[in-house]
């Protein structure tokens, strides 16, 4: 066994770790076991995804004539999509598959991330208490972080990762430098839990904000003094055995509320109603296409789509002249580009649109033979879903086809009235924009142009006025009105001028108008601000937009955690 580089014990057990080489090794280790009737364990075969079509005939070769008591137990970390499956369909149709579900909720997480250790590892540092507090502290972290998921893009804006072995590695760290230093070096902790342990998998600047800003809420000198709580109405434990902590989170942890993620109870109502929204939308998908009963009477298809395509036609207005713009153009102000650029992109949209739906009208009459993107188009107006060919055309949304072609039609108008005598319009909806951060660095354009201050020297100032778009008449003399945004997680309290908790069930209020003017970099006044981003959809991630500063009297660690950001598009 030694010389073939695996495990050999007295039960014919044979144990490979793949990865860095090991594939020949399991093989050889395959062979001998056939031949002898012994165990084999494969462990992290999606390690070695090249090897596994190797690994599938060598099964089906052993899978007659070998020893009766020949048996393989083969382990693999589960994909991250469905579309990242790498283990070939023959293994999975020949084996007994056993699956260690993730546990759901808190309590199962927090008892599942302490089942990691045991009494002994609770004693094993010199320095018991600090030891014993910032572990548990670990554990209610990791348990966090890994059901957070749950909540979609408002607990984080990707998925990652997280394993027990971060977790586990993190307390190793820790008992490495309790017994290094004299004193509790909490900044040190949370550099490497944060940025490297568990900041190692984020790749989002403000999924590595929430991150940190848990470890800064958990692991502090407060802990030690029992005034440290890791949600309402659950104090971090004192100094008790292993089983005393079991049975602290038993008989003290709240039930199970996105208030133990810091989060607001809304944040589970919209969750749940995107699900429920995704589960109704693949059973409209899933319904026969071949009828639709109305009221007059049975209503084919293809009527269906014809109606719906010779109205969007008749609704599309025609494309904007550029030229002609351009000529009636005295100076191009950064305003006046931005104008030009929405114009031409949204041409390039009107343009797809009206070509697709002339081509599948010509298909269903007929004239033209029906191509897979002619189909794919029928689907889609069927089951009120915006195309895929107008999707890589068209700025980021989440909306059905009905209410994308209406917001698309408001766009359309809006710049229009823009172009009319190209005149910043009194309040301009930030929404209506294919790329809003051209809007806003335009906005610091001409101030800069202005005043002959450095570009790179300027950020963007937002005051929350007390008024709606309908108060104002003209623009102001420097920057911006901008309206059409959207608060998730939390809401904004006009007559004291703050962030302030949601109210139950209203999951994104509007913002009133908000003034947006650019200042020197050096004039920001950071001090009761919450750096809130703002994205153009609720997916956030790649749709992230700006940040703005909005006031606040509570620890901006509060909205962090409660995932607020202000939104373009609901």
């Amino acid at each position: 066994g030694k010389k073939l580089g695996y495990t050999f014990n007295n039960r014919n057990l044979h144990n490979v770790s793949l990865g860095q080489g090991q594939e020949v090794v399991a093989e050889q280790a395959l062979d001998l076991a056939a031949k002898e009737g012994h165990w084999v364990i494969l462990q992290n075969i999606h390690l070695v995804a090249k090897w596994l079509s190797s690994l599938e005939k060598k099964l089906e070769q052993h899978a007659e004539g070998s020893h009766q008591d020949f048996r393989v137990f083969i382990s693999a970390e589960p994909a991250p999509s469905p579309d990242s499956h790498i283990i070939p369909q023959g293994i999975l149709e020949n084996s007994i598959k056993i699956t260690n579900e993730a546990p759901t909720g808190m309590h199962a997480n927090l008892h599942k991330a302490l089942d990691n250790f045991n009494q002994d590892a609770l004693e094993m540092c010199t320095r018991e208490n600090e030891f014993k507090s910032i572990l548990f502290a670990l554990c209610y972290f990791h348990a966090v972080v890994a059901e957070r998921r749950k909540f979609g893009p408002q607990g984080w804006n990707r998925p990652y990762p997280f394993n027990t072995g971060d977790l586990t590695i993190s307390v190793n760290v820790l008992y490495n430098y309790l017994e290094a230093s004299s004193k509790v070096p909490y900044d040190d902790l949370r550099y490497l839990f944060g940025e490297i342990m568990y900041g190692g998998h984020i790749t989002d600047e403000w999924d590595r904000r929430l991150c940190k800003t848990y470890l800064e809420e958990f692991i502090k000198p407060e802990m030690l003094e029992g005034e440290l709580l890791l949600a309402p109405g659950f104090p971090l434990p004192g100094n008790m055995d292993y089983n005393g902590y079991h049975q602290y989170i038993d008989n003290a942890l709240p039930p199970e509320s996105p208030y133990l993620y810091g989060l607001h109870p809304n944040a589970e109502i919209g969750f749940l109603t995107q699900t429920s929204e995704k589960l109704f939308r693949i059973m409209l998908e899933m319904q026969p296409r071949d009828t639709s009963v109305g009221e007059g009477g049975v209503v084919t298809r293809e009527e269906k789509v014809k109606a719906l395509l010779e109205e969007m036609l008749e609704k599309l207005m025609d494309e904007f002249n550029i030229a002609e713009l351009m000529a009636r153009v005295e100076e191009r102000t950064p305003y006046v580009v931005v104008a030009f650029q929405e114009c031409e992109r949204m041409n390039v949209l009107t343009s797809e649109i009206k070509r697709s739906l002339k081509e599948l009208d010509l298909g269903l009459k007929g004239e033209l033979t029906m191509t897979s993107d002619m189909e794919n188009l029928q689907n889609a107006l069927f089951l009120d879903m915006v195309p895929e060919s107008w999707i890589k055309r068209a700025y980021p949304s989440t909306a059905s086809l009905g209410t994308w072609f209406a917001d698309l039609l408001a766009r359309i108008k809006e710049l229009e009235a823009w172009t009319g005598d190209f005149s910043l319009p009194s309040v301009v909806w930030l929404a209506g924009f294919f790329n809003p951060q051209s809007f806003l660095t335009a906005i610091m354009q001409s101030t800069a142009r202005k005043n002959e201050w450095p570009l790179d020297k300027m950020t963007l100032q937002c005051d929350v006025t007390k008024k709606n778009r309908e108060d104002f008449a003209s623009p102001p003399r420097e920057g911006a009105y901008v309206h059409g945004l959207f608060m998730e997680g939390a809401r904004w309290d006009a007559q004291t001028g703050i962030i302030t908790d949601a109210r139950l069930k209203e999951l994104t209020p509007a913002m009133p108008v908000i003034f947006i003017k650019a200042i020197p970099a050096d004039k920001q006044d950071t001090r009761s601000v919450y750096p809130c981003p703002v994205y153009k959809t609720r997916q956030r991630g790649p749709t992230y937009v700006w940040t703005f500063n909005l006031k606040t009297r509570e620890n901006p660690s509060k909205w962090v955690l409660a995932g607020v950001a202000l939104l373009l598009q609901i």
